[in-house]
């Protein structure tokens, strides 16, 4: 893949990676085929910020969870209501993690 595509991408996408795992998705995009260099921007990237803030506001029903794809973990929190609001609270602190985490096993996973 070309490098200036390599860097637009991580630019654009950058903070929905985990930091420490930037630079293996950067080795991970040269090592892509010209053929296949398309891939990476067909796999849907959840946004932390817009992941914390349904966290903030509809937490308590577990749909932060379920938006990342954590179904088990949506539907312990909707019904024990958030954990009677602790465990949604504790969520507003770890949730961007868990979608940037998310995220790169996603792209991961798609770029095989």
């Amino acid at each position: 893949m070309d490098p200036n595509k390599i860097d637009m991408f991580l630019i654009a996408n950058g903070k929905k990676f985990p930091a420490n795992k930037l630079e293996f998705v950067r080795q991970r995009l040269y090592a892509l085929p010209p053929e296949k260099e398309n891939l990476p921007y067909m796999v849907d990237l959840k946004d932390p910020t817009m992941i914390l803030i349904m966290s903030i506001l509809l937490g308590g029903w577990g749909i932060d969870r379920f938006m990342i794809g954590d179904i088990g973990l949506g539907i312990g929190k909707l019904l024990t209501a958030g954990g009677c609001g602790i465990w949604a609270i504790i969520d507003w602190f770890l949730i961007q993690d868990a979608t940037r985490e998310k995220n790169f096993q996603e792209f991961m996973m798609a770029l095989g």
